[in-house]
């Protein structure tokens, strides 16, 4: 089978959540939404179907992994399909994907640690402020490196 060639996306045709939001923006923001609402959903899922088949504190940490593992595979299906409406390049993709996500996880723990470190900043209102402002830049990593295609890509035709 072969892959749909690659899909600017700025030429894809809007999908229903950005036909209905009409802000790539905000799309981006109902799935990250919704992913936050669902890895939580996951970890409990997964501390109920690891019950007692392995001690607490492994149990724990599994179910964050677990959760984290195919909430990150949900939310890339979601942002590819309803937010970033691209073709082509699954698997390059994905790793920059997981790529933006990570150093986006990285980008919370440093900047949290200095607010609270330097700035002397209550961590709770801190990490809510940092969390917000990793949440736009990584919107902007994903549409720059995630999901990017060459400018010069062609149209594409809409799918019958």
């Amino acid at each position: 089978m072969t892959e749909d060639p690659p899909t600017h996306p700025e030429h894809a045709p809007a999908g229903p959540l950005l036909r209905l939001v009409r802000r790539q923006e905000v799309a981006f923001a109902l799935v990250g939404a919704f992913n936050t609402l669902m890895g939580m959903v996951l970890t409990i899922v997964w501390l109920t179907v690891l019950g007692d088949a392995v001690s607490k504190d492994v149990a724990a940490a599994l179910s964050v992994a677990l959760a984290y593992a195919v909430g990150m595979v949900i939310a890339f299906v979601l942002h590819r399909t309803l937010v970033f409406r691209v073709r082509g390049h699954v698997l390059r993709d994905f790793v920059a994907f997981v790529g933006v996500n990570l150093v986006g996880m990285v980008l919370n723990m440093v900047l949290l640690q200095l607010a609270v470190s330097l700035l002397h900043a209550p961590a709770k209102p801190a990490a809510v402020i940092v969390m917000g402002l990793v949440a736009v830049a990584s919107f902007f990593g994903h549409r720059h490196i995630s999901f990017r295609r060459p400018t010069d890509s062609p149209p594409s035709t809409p799918a019958r």
